[in-house]
């Protein structure tokens, strides 16, 4: 399932817009603000307005505007870190998520496997391509910069 199929529904005990399927936040649950899940996870507050933005990660508003988010929070910004990490965009990142949310803890579907599985594949195959346009780039260098320093040397 995309990200994008999944349905935006409205917890009437926090009045919060829910973009996960996994869950909402509950009445007595402990929350912290942006600046502490920033503190937490070396992630910019910024950057967690940024995940927010697209939808990767879902903060209730105060009234005074803050943000509340809870202890998941935490362990969620290292998950899309480590997926940024791969090189994989955002929009890779919420289907991922949302897959790993229709899955039955702690063991992932197969659909959800198999779509990470080409994911990855495809991301190497990226990877891989980019080495080798690197690789005549730096053969390229190499050759211009010997043939100065020859040039050099014969004047």
């Amino acid at each position: 399932m995309k990200a994008s199929d999944a349905m935006r529904s409205l917890d009437s005990d926090t009045d919060v817009i829910v973009y996960t399927l996994r869950k909402a936040f509950r009445k007595g649950e402990v929350l912290m603000r942006i600046s502490e899940v920033s503190r937490r996870t070396g992630v910019s507050i910024r950057s967690l307005r940024y995940y927010e933005q697209k939808r990767l990660l879902c903060a209730r508003r105060l009234e005074n505007g803050y943000r509340d988010l809870d202890e998941e929070a935490v362990e969620r910004v290292r998950t899309i870190q480590m997926y940024l990490g791969l090189g994989l965009t955002t929009e890779q990142i919420e289907e991922i998520l949302a897959c790993a949310e229709t899955s039955p803890f702690p063991h992932p579907l197969p659909v959800c496997e198999e779509e990470l599985l080409s994911l990855y594949q495809d991301k190497l195959q990226d990877v891989e391509h980019q080495m080798s346009v690197l690789s005549a780039l730096h053969s390229r260098l190499t050759e211009r910069i010997a043939s100065l320093q020859r040039q050099l040397r014969t004047e």
